[in-house]
């Protein structure tokens, strides 16, 4: 296996022999490419079936034609976006000339992750390759059939000595970080984001992180709640609700919260059948510390915590979860009690209104909560009511859980969406233009959609990044290009005639003014 070291270096003396430069390389690397994808359709298929569980089709529309896509896209376009760009240059500075110019950064690592481990690690791959770089891919450890599919077909279509990809999990991925690569473009979560710029400042590396968070969606009565229903149920439970830009929770108004919560079932059931375990166009949870980690996002009692042994313990179970529901409830009443409601009201919870007869905190379970553990299933879960002090809206779910939260109104919703951290996208789905343009001026995401969830993912000619916590930098098309580029400027003088010499010292009466009629008219 390849050591983080030894790659780093090949690709070192690889840039460093200009094969990377030319339009011919770069073209001919993304062609490559697209022929591995377009070869190795059904090969990608069963990786991702049996790392994730993820439907054919899935993984087709959602991965693969988005990687050949965005090699097409930026094949046709990098020969512009790689050529001079003139800048007209002031006057006092003329006859003059100059321009920006793309080039490429050098060696960069892309570090991807498991939920998408295709399209993560070679979509950004086809950016820098346009960009002329040498590149190496790290794939995800977790979606080990992927990952070495891909350690597998790259170096037999791509250019070996340039391209390398390196396996391995946190040793193979610090033995990187080590690495003075200059470019850093990681897409995971906000922890290791965190390690991944500590360890780039160490070299002064650039990074591009592309990380996630709770990204929320506002419903009003104004839409068709069946449109609406269908598309934030496709959002969410596609790949299991394994997606960084998923609609994390759903903030909706008095009058149609219920309503929506139903009618998301009914679209759940449309999609993946009564029974959502033996669908086909359903996919499974990573691994099972991630099973572990969403039921306990889930309303007390909902999933017990492991099989009991005896009836005894069953009851025990029982009795222990009701006894963590009531906890739950109490342990909140008395944070607001201890401050008179102002720290509800700093962090937004003001905003959110409570449901009658919904005890826990989490919620009330709508449909889903089914879990089994030994094929790492979780049903499409939908709860209502859920209070902004639960455990679920503690972190990013990334799991096909949708708790939904009863808001005054728009407005509300603004304030409570700006009291949490900025995420890396928000949905709106109302017909009224002046809600419409209130979150588009008020709030801050990565990127905002309306009436529709996931399509910036989904277009090359549109950037793709997050904001604050959600990340930085962005990529996909010409915003790819251009992450892996260094625009440098360059400038141009004749030397006759030598207009400089109006302002070399020594400073005479004659030149002062020279020069502040440069300063006055500039």
């Amino acid at each position: 296996m390849t050591t983080g070291t030894d790659a780093f270096a090949n690709l070192k003396r690889a840039y460093a022999s200009g094969r990377t430069r030319p339009l011919a390389w770069r073209r001919a690397q993304l062609d490559a490419l697209r022929r591995l994808i377009d070869e190795h359709r059904q090969d990608f298929v069963a990786a991702q079936t049996a790392d994730l569980g993820k439907p054919a089709v899935e993984t087709v529309l959602m991965e693969l034609d988005l990687i050949v896509s965005e090699a097409r896209f930026v094949r046709n376009r990098m020969g512009v976006w790689s050529a001079r760009r003139p800048v007209p240059m002031p006057w006092a500075l003329q006859p003059a000339a100059g321009w920006t110019i793309a080039e490429p950064k050098g060696v960069v690592l892309i570090i991807a992750p498991w939920n998408y481990p295709a399209l993560l690690a070679l979509e950004p791959l086809a950016d820098a390759l346009a960009a002329g770089n040498a590149v190496c891919v790290k794939p995800s450890e977790l979606a080990s059939n992927t990952s070495k599919l891909i350690a597998q077909l790259l170096p037999q279509y791509l250019d070996a000595e340039a391209v390398a990809v390196v396996e391995g999990g946190a040793k193979e991925t610090g033995e990187l970080l080590d690495q003075p690569f200059d470019h850093i473009f990681y897409t995971g979560g906000e922890r290791v984001g965190r390690i991944v710029m500590t360890a780039a400042a160490q070299h002064l590396t650039p990074v591009t992180l592309e990380l996630g968070g709770k990204s929320p969606c506002f419903v009003d009565g104004s839409v068709d709640l069946n449109v609406a229903a269908r598309r934030i149920a496709w959002g969410k439970f596609s790949n299991a609700g394994q997606t960084c830009v998923a609609p994390d929770y759903v903030l909706a108004t008095p009058d149609i919260a219920e309503v929506l919560a139903k009618r998301i079932g009914v679209a759940i059931g449309e999609f993946f059948g009564k029974d959502p375990a033996v669908s086909s166009d359903y996919g499974r949870i990573v691994n099972n510390r991630h099973i572990e980690r969403l039921c306990k996002l889930l309303p007390a009692g909902t999933v017990p915590a492991e099989e009991p042994s005896s009836p005894l313990v069953q009851v025990a179970s029982v009795v222990g979860a009701a006894v963590d529901m009531v906890g739950r409830r109490i342990t909140a009443a008395r944070a607001d009690e201890t401050t008179d409601g102002e720290k509800a009201k700093r962090d937004g919870h003001a905003d959110i209104l409570t449901v009658p007869g919904v005890m826990d905190p989490a919620g009330r379970v709508m449909c889903g909560g089914v879990v089994d553990r030994a094929t790492r299933y979780m049903a499409p879960t939908v709860l209502f009511g859920t209070q902004p002090d639960a455990a679920v809206m503690g972190e990013e779910i990334f799991g096909p859980i949708l708790p939904i939260l009863v808001v005054k109104d728009a407005r509300a919703a603004i304030h409570f969406i700006n009291s949490r951290p900025r995420p890396l996208a928000a949905y709106v789905f109302s017909r009224n233009r002046s809600v419409r343009l209130a979150f588009e001026r008020e709030t801050s995401s990565g990127s905002l959609g309306y009436s529709l969830t996931l399509a910036q993912l989904l277009s090359s000619r549109l950037p793709f990044g997050g904001v604050g916590a959600s990340g930085m930098g962005s990529y996909h098309g010409k915003a790819g290009f251009e992450t892996f580029s260094h625009i440098k400027t360059v400038v141009s003088k004749t030397q006759w005639p030598d207009t400089m010499q109006a302002v070399y010292p020594p400073f005479n009466a004659w030149r002062t003014r020279i020069v502040d009629c440069i300063i006055a008219l500039s």
